[in-house]
């Protein structure tokens, strides 16, 4: 059969077994493009297609990987992985990092650190009515409205905090589904965010011998770890006491990612598949366990997480413009709308560390309005699609004291 047909087959089964993954929840516009992270063997029986040659496989998917770089087009190379067993196996294993390769395919994925040399380029959706944000994968909102969904998030107001709900898909929050992937809470105040990780950052695995697993037990982006809520990262919002003008001025503590990763020749936590299984599932409550690069601690939630490794971000400081009489970032045509929402993120290095000043200014997220309800986000390596969705989220919230 000749490389044509084999494609022409594959396409055709696009409605079939394309779509029929996860049943009714991955058909919606309202779901994410990209295909869950499981197994498609428990759901799609090994056919004619399992036989092939090792070889001819293997040729196969890594011409539809090498030919279908963007997407939607790049749907092909989700079929491939949802045809049977063995050619979900190889597509895995030739499908490259972000960081690698610069794209997303697998769920897993958007827990991957990012491309080192050019970001990975997103818009974020609001929708005031709903309290949702959507993001998506491209420059900017299309006409047609087919952009590639990669994760969703629901604003929860409680009486001493908010939660950002964070989610596969963009109509299912709740934490027992198999979607939720992690979670940011603020305090009272809004000044401190807690960034929640459902799975164990990297691939570091703790003791979890007498540790609770969540009261579901669940098939989320990385389906072989036990549930948790991982303290993965802190974020921090300067009181403004003086109600001086100007941009709000923030940190981020990552508690996952350690500094050596931007030094030369570092490298970042990336999740994998291959993981510890799951837990047996309890009904205790669900915990908060801190993390910190590179290992568990047992130290509580109020406790210091960060240890002098982390990587820490802090906002890159504006320059004010006369002329216009505001504070100026050089977005590089990202950004259009001025706004206190506005910002890039650089690493805080302290002088003692052998890091080059060019890495030290390299801008590493960068967020900002470009209409009503409609921002973009940027992001390079270390950090992953959800860690800078969280930290982007951050700013949606109410910040009186800081403004």
């Amino acid at each position: 059969m000749s490389f044509k047909s084999i494609m022409r087959e594959l396409k055709e089964i696009k409605d079939g077994i394309g779509t029929r993954i996860e049943g009714k929840h991955w058909r919606s516009r309202a779901r994410t493009f990209i295909a869950p992270d499981m197994a498609p063997s428990e759901l799609i029986e090994q056919g004619k297609w399992a036989n092939l040659p090792p070889e001819l496989l293997l040729d196969i998917i890594r011409r539809v990987e090498e030919s279908e770089t963007d997407w939607p087009a790049r749907t092909v190379v989700i079929f491939c992985a949802a045809v049977c067993r063995s050619w979900r196996n190889v597509t895995k294993e030739i499908v490259k990092t972000p960081e690698e390769c610069g794209r997303l395919t697998f769920p897993i994925s958007l827990k991957q650190p990012g491309p080192r040399d050019s970001p990975i380029q997103c818009f974020i959706k609001r929708d005031r009515a709903n309290s949702t944000y959507r993001l998506y994968y491209g420059l900017t909102p299309s006409e047609i409205e087919n952009d590639k969904l990669l994760l969703a998030a629901k604003r929860i107001r409680r009486a001493t905090s908010t939660d950002f709900v964070i989610s596969l898909v963009a109509d299912e929050f709740s934490r027992a589904s198999n979607t939720y992937i992690g979670k940011l809470r603020s305090n009272f105040l809004g000044t401190k965010f807690t960034i929640f990780d459902s799975q164990v950052p990297g691939n570091a695995v703790g003791n979890h011998a007498n540790r609770h697993s969540r009261r579901f037990n669940l098939k989320q982006v990385s389906p072989k770890l036990p549930s948790y809520n991982y303290n993965v990262a802190t974020v921090s919002y300067e009181l403004n006491v003086l109600r001086t003008r100007g941009p709000r001025r923030m940190h981020c503590v990552m508690h996952s990612i350690p500094l050596s990763s931007i030094q030369t020749g570092g490298t970042a936590p990336t999740p994998t598949n291959e993981q510890s299984s799951f837990s047996p599932s309890t009904k205790a409550k669900e915990p908060m366990i801190p993390f910190s690069s590179p290992n568990l601690l047992s130290s509580s939630m109020g406790g210091n997480l960060s240890t002098p490794e982390s990587l820490i971000l802090k906002n890159k400081a504006p320059r004010w413009h006369e002329q216009l009489q505001c504070w100026c970032l050089n977005f590089k045509g990202r950004v259009t709308v001025a706004s206190v929402k506005n910002f890039q993120l650089v690493a805080s290095v302290d002088p003692s560390f052998d890091i080059p000043y060019a890495e030290q200014e390299k801008v590493i997220l960068q967020f900002g309005k470009i209409g009503k309800d409609i921002f973009t986000m940027d992001y390079h390596y270390p950090l992953s699609a959800f860690q800078a969705f969280t930290i982007c989220l951050s700013s949606f919230d109410t910040k009186p004291a800081c403004e």
